[in-house]
């Protein structure tokens, strides 16, 4: 079974927030999933509710073989996570 983190969108229309969650790669964005890692709310007015996540969980998943998509790579790189 292959994971990957990714965004699964929450909150309702135009109005869009985030779960960083880890997903079988088999299941749709709407699926199971295995567990929750952190937000990401784009509309925030603060740069701490920007962004909140476990950084140790995250490098734990790495580690076992999961792959981030695209965007959480791009935001762990933000929030200075070095990923790989």
């Amino acid at each position: 079974m292959s994971v990957k983190i990714r965004l699964k969108r929450m909150g309702s229309n135009k109005k869009a927030c985030y779960r960083i969650v880890v997903l079988d790669s088999t299941m749709s964005g709407k699926g199971r999933r295995v567990e929750d890692l952190g937000t990401y709310n784009p509309r925030a007015k603060e740069e701490n509710q920007l962004m909140n996540f476990k950084k140790e969980s995250i490098l734990e998943w790495i580690k076992k073989g999961a792959l981030p998509s695209d965007t959480v790579q791009g935001l762990l790189k933000k929030a200075g996570v070095k990923v790989g």
